[in-house]
C-alpha cells in the first residue's frame, strides 16, 4: 500500500475514534453513576434508535471481514454463513426478545433466578456469558489486526500486535467512562457507516458489471479456479463425511446462537417495554438481512474482480477482501479515488470493530460484576459499587481478549465468531429456553444446562484441528486432535440440552409452582417487569 492509503486511511481511523471518544466524554459527563444507566443507558432508547444499535452490535468484522472472505474464497459455500446468521432472528423474534425484556433486568442470570436458587445460578450463568464474550471480542481482535497489517504492508507482525492492543484499550475507555449509553451511540453511528459504505460499494459492483448478476456469477467462478464447483455446494464442506457434518454443526451453531448472545440479550433491556423490544428487532431483522444481501454481492465480487489468490496473498484467512476490492473498484492502486475508496472502507470495518468490542465488553463486565461478583463476594452489593466492579473487570476481559486475539490472529474472523455461537447456543440457550416454557425446571438442572454445555463446548475445540494438529491450527507443531469437527455445535448443543433435562428429573427440588406462573404472566403481559 502506498503512502497516500495509509495516511488518508489513518486520518479517518483517527476521525472516527476521536468523535467517538467526543461521545463518551459527552455522556460521562452527563451520567447518574446508577447501575440502571451504566448497563442498559436508563431503558431510554426508542425501538428505531435500538434498532441500529442492535444492528451495529451485530453486524461485526466476522460479516464485514471474514464473511465476504469466505464467499471469495470457497463461493456458494461461503454463504452458508449468511443464512445461518440471518435466520437465526427468526428464532429471537419469536421466542426471545419480548419474554426476555419482561422477565430480565440486566442479564441473562436476572431471567433464570426469578424462579431459582440466585447463587449457584448467577455464577453459571455469569461464567458462561464472559466465555463467549471472550470468544468474541477474540474474532474482532483479528479483524483489527488483519485490517492495519493490510494497511500497512501486512508484513508487520509488530503491526498487527499495537492495533490488537490498541483496540482492546480504546474498548477499556468506552466501557468504563461512557456505559450502555455511549456505546449504543457509536453503534448507532457505525451502523449507519456500514450501511452507508456497504450500499456505496454494492452500486459500485453492480455499475461494473452493468447490473448483470449473472455476469458477476459467472466470472467469479472463472476466476475461482474451481469453474462450476465455485457455484455449488460442497467446496469447502462437502469433501468427505467429516467436513458435511462439520457444516451441520456450523449451521446449527449460527441459527441458535444469536438468542444466546449475551450482548445481544441486554440490549433488549435498553428500551423502556416488551414491544419496544419486538420493534427493535424488527428494525434489526430490516437492516441486518439488507446488509447481508450486499455482503453476497461483495464476496463473488472480490472473487470476479480482485480473484481468490490475490485474497489469499494479502490475507490467508480472507480477511482482507472487501478492502481489496474497494481498492480496484477506485480505479487500483495507484489512483486518488482507489486510495479514498479503500481508506474509507478500511476506516468503516476499523468502525464496525470498535463498536461491536465495545458492546460485546458492557456485557460481559455486565456478568461479572451483577452476577459474579455479586454473588461470591457480596451478597448484596450496591448498585454504585457494582458498577465500580464492572468497569475494573472491563479492564481484565480486555487483557484477555488481547492475548488471545494476538494468538488466533491467523484465523478467519467469521469462523472464529462461529466458536462462539456454538458455546452460546450449547450453553445459555438451554437454559434460558427451559426457563420460559418448562414449568418443572429446577435450580439443578438450570446449573447442569450452562456446564453440560459449556464444558463440552470448550473440551471439543481444544481437542479439534482449530488447536492442533494441522499447518492452519493455533499451534501447528503439535497434535493432541481428537476431535474431527472444527465446530462443536453437534454434540455440545445437544449435551446442553440433555444435562438440563437429566438435572432437573434426579433433582430432590420440587418446582415452585408460585413462582412458575408469576414468571409466566410477567413474561407474557409485562405486568411487574423493570
Amino acid at each position: 500500500m502506498t503512502g497516500h492509503h495509509q495516511t488518508l486511511a489513518l486520518l479517518l481511523f483517527s476521525g472516527f475514534v476521536a468523535v467517538t471518544l467526543a461521545i463518551t466524554t459527552w455522556v460521562s459527563r452527563n451520567r447518574r453513576g446508577s447501575a440502571e444507566e451504566f448497563y442498559v443507558g436508563g431503558r431510554l432508547f426508542s425501538p428505531l434508535e435500538n434498532g441500529f444499535a442492535i444492528a451495529g452490535d451485530y453486524v461485526s468484522a466476522a460479516s464485514f471481514l471474514g464473511v465476504t472472505g469466505l464467499i471469495a474464497l470457497y463461493g456458494y459455500d461461503g454463504m452458508l454463513y449468511v443464512v445461518g446468521f440471518f435466520v437465526a432472528w427468526l428464532l429471537v423474534l419469536f421466542l426471545v426478545a419480548e419474554l426476555v425484556r419482561n422477565c430480565g433486568r440486566f442479564t441473562l442470570a436476572d431471567v433464570v433466578v426469578a424462579r431459582m436458587s440466585e447463587r449457584p445460578v448467577r455464577i453459571a450463568a455469569g461464567t458462561s456469558s464472559v466465555t463467549v464474550s471472550v470468544l468474541y471480542l477474540v474474532a474482532q481482535m483479528v479483524g483489527a489486526g488483519s485490517l492495519v497489517a493490510l494497511l500497512l504492508g501486512g508484513t508487520s507482525a509488530a503491526a498487527r500486535a499495537w492495533t490488537v492492543i490498541g483496540v482492546g484499550a480504546l474498548m477499556v475507555i468506552y466501557v468504563s467512562l461512557g456505559g450502555m449509553r455511549a456505546t449504543t451511540w457509536i453503534q448507532i453511528v457505525k451502523a449507519v457507516l456500514l450501511l452507508s459504505g456497504t450500499v456505496a460499494l454494492t452500486v459500485l459492483v453492480l455499475l461494473r458489471f452493468h447490473g448483470d448478476l449473472d455476469r458477476l456469477l459467472l466470472t467469479a467462478a472463472e476466476r475461482s479456479g474451481h469453474g462450476d464447483g465455485f457455484l455449488a455446494p460442497g467446496l469447502k464442506y462437502g469433501g468427505d463425511w467429516t467436513a458435511r457434518l462439520d457444516f451441520i454443526s456450523l449451521g446449527l451453531a449460527l441459527v441458535l446462537g444469536t438468542a444466546g448472545l449475551p450482548h445481544i440479550l441486554s440490549r433488549f433491556y435498553t428500551v423502556p417495554t416488551a414491544r419496544a423490544a419486538r420493534r427493535s428487532v424488527l428494525w434489526s431483522i430490516g437492516l441486518i438481512g439488507g446488509f447481508y444481501l450486499m455482503t453476497i454481492v461483495l464476496g463473488f465480487a472480490a472473487a470476479a474482480i480482485v480473484g481468490p489468490e490475490a485474497v489469499r496473498g494479502s490475507n490467508v484467512a480472507g480477511n482482507t477482501a472487501v478492502p481489496l476490492l474497494a481498492l480496484d473498484l477506485g480505479g487500483g492502486a495507484d489512483s486518488t479515488g482507489g486510495t479514498v475508496l479503500f481508506a474509507v472502507v478500511a476506516a468503516v470495518a476499523f468502525a464496525t470493530i470498535l463498536a461491536v468490542v465495545a458492546g460485546i465488553t458492557l456485557a460481559s463486565s455486565a456478568s461479572v460484576a451483577h452476577d459474579l461478583y455479586a454473588s461470591l463476594r457480596r451478597r448484596h452489593a450496591k448498585p454504585r459499587s457494582e458498577v465500580t466492579v464492572a468497569r475494573v473487570a472491563s479492564v481484565g476481559i480486555g487483557v484477555v481478549a488481547i492475548a488471545l486475539g494476538l494468538l488466533a490472529r491467523d484465523l478467519n474472523v467469521a469462523f472464529l465468531v462461529g466458536l462462539a455461537f456454538a458455546v452460546a447456543a450449547s450453553a445459555n440457550l438451554p437454559v434460558l429456553l427451559y426457563s420460559l416454557f418448562w414449568r418443572g425446571f429446577t435450580t439443578r438442572g438450570a446449573v447442569w444446562s450452562v456446564y453440560g454445555g459449556l464444558v463440552p463446548a470448550l473440551v471439543l475445540v481444544v481437542l479439534s484441528p482449530v488447536v492442533s494438529g494441522s499447518p492452519e491450527s493455533l499451534f501447528p507443531g503439535v497434535d493432541f486432535q481428537y476431535f474431527p469437527l472444527q465446530n462443536p455445535g453437534i454434540v455440545s448443543i445437544p449435551l446442553g440440552f440433555l444435562a438440563g433435562w437429566l438435572g432437573t428429573v434426579t433433582s430432590a427440588e420440587v418446582p415452585d409452582e408460585a413462582k412458575h406462573a408469576e414468571t409466566e404472566v410477567r413474561s407474557l403481559t409485562g405486568a411487574g417487569a423493570v
